[in-house]
């Protein structure tokens, strides 16, 4: 039963979520989820464990090879050991600064400045949304001179911001924080990085030097065990924004249900982006389906639906 569920997975990631962005990944999850021999490998670790994600980015962290499948079965069966040791030890933790495009709307729209903080911040390169460029569709660049430009294509009344917002205070929550002045940590993010998508990793290593100038406060712990402390220590003066982005699909139902109404009762805005089924109460208002790509998440504040969004911030899709 357990090999049925995994290998449903694989090919679920590999045919809806892979597919038109990564092909080689696209072809080694279909190719594990009709492979019982590796599939029973998989599936001796905690259910947790077992993401398509997770093992990917252990295989490329240590150097094998994802293009041709058989060479990846053999080479991942041959250094189980090691594979299996980093992915019980490591998290999916993708850091993608090009979310901040997706953002940038909302944040740009509330009062300023702002004081921000991210759950599940992982090395906490989505927090400096005023240190990046934006380019949205054809339009004219948005920021200061830099080394980081994120690029958006839009469809609806998406409010193109005129100006970045001012962020007065920055923080972030993870239950293991990465160090981007940490080459063991980069490296890892590097390799959570799809092959084939080359603009990613440049944009993640430029975000990088941005953070190593200014290394974030990342606060390690639990989200609803940290929140409400954390939160209390933001300026008073500044508009508090909480925010999140994939991140709680790795959360248990009952701790999601306490996080929801513990941010009800926080004197702070709320800005989730998730996948549809992630928070029900958010899926209940929105008035369509996406426009553009299957695999969208819902950007929303204070739990009212505003656009889909491309999960790595290539598209934003406002609903009116």
């Amino acid at each position: 039963m357990g090999e049925t569920v995994t290998a449903e997975r694989y090919r679920a990631f590999g045919e809806m979520e892979a597919r038109g962005h990564s092909p080689s990944y696209e072809r080694l999850c279909v190719g594990v989820a009709a492979d019982a021999e590796l599939l029973a490998v998989i599936d001796a670790l905690p259910a947790a464990k077992r993401q398509p994600n997770l093992l990917l980015g252990a295989v490329r962290f240590l150097g094998g090879p994802v293009q041709d499948y058989g060479e990846f079965r053999a080479w991942t069966l041959e250094h189980w050991a090691r594979v299996s040791s980093e992915m019980l030890a490591r998290r999916t933790q993708t850091n993608e600064p090009g979310r901040c495009a997706t953002l940038l709307p909302l944040l740009a729209r509330l009062p300023q400045p702002l004081a921000l903080i991210e759950v599940g911040a992982s090395a906490g390169l989505c927090l400096y949304p005023d240190r990046y460029r934006y380019r949205y569709d054809d339009g004219p660049v948005l920021g200061a001179l830099g080394p980081v430009t994120l690029t958006c294509r839009t469809s609806g009344p998406v409010p193109i911001p005129e100006r970045l917002p001012s962020v007065v205070w920055r923080a972030g929550i993870d239950l293991h924080p990465l160090d981007v002045t940490d080459a063991d940590h980069l490296r890892w993010l590097e390799a959570l990085v799809w092959p084939e998508q080359h603009d990613r990793l440049v944009r993640l290593r430029a975000a990088a030097r941005i953070a190593r100038a200014e290394p974030p406060r990342l606060v390690q712990g639990d989200l609803n065990a940290t929140i409400a402390d954390l939160a209390g220590q933001a300026p008073p003066d500044a508009t508090l924004v909480v925010f999140h982005s994939a991140v709680l699909p790795y959360v248990p139902q009952p701790e999601r249900d306490r996080f929801a109404e513990t941010m009800r009762a926080l004197p702070a805005r709320w800005i989730s982006n998730e996948a549809p089924i992630v928070l029900p109460d958010v899926a209940a208002r929105l008035t369509r389906a996406p426009s553009t790509d299957g695999s969208a998440f819902v950007l929303a504040l204070d739990e009212e639906p505003v656009a889909y969004t491309g999960p790595h911030g290539q598209f934003l899709d406002w609903l009116s």
